[in-house]
């Protein structure tokens, strides 16, 4: 019955490790992806007033799905295109996205 009990608790510990290296690489690459988006925001958007840039910022960034995160962080590094707009605008179209930027403009100014 321990034998049994032995692997079981090793793919546990093993599931566990795994998921906090997966939080931990997504949390770094959110906050790699924050610098591209401001930048987005506040070429491609200028609409949005300057206090709010960094409340948009956060609603993308929290919204985004890990492979937009991924393409955003990429951006840092090679640079804003097309793409990285792109992604950018489909984050905002999201209505969670847009339930945060009402939640959080309030508490901006």
């Amino acid at each position: 019955m321990i034998r049994a009990f032995i692997p079981l608790a090793a793919a546990a510990l093993a599931l566990t490790a795994c998921t906090e290296v997966q939080d931990a690489a997504d949390k770094t690459g959110r906050k790699a992806a924050a610098s591209a988006v401001t930048e987005v925001v506040a070429i491609h958007f200028p609409q949005v007033p300057k206090p709010l840039i960094e409340t948009f910022t956060g609603c993308i960034i929290d919204n985004a799905a890990a492979v937009e995160v991924r393409e955003l962080a990429k951006a840092t590094v090679v640079g804003v295109d097309d793409d990285t707009v792109a992604v950018v605008r489909a984050v905002l179209a999201r209505p969670v996205t847009q339930d945060c930027l009402r939640q959080r403009a309030v508490n901006a100014f």
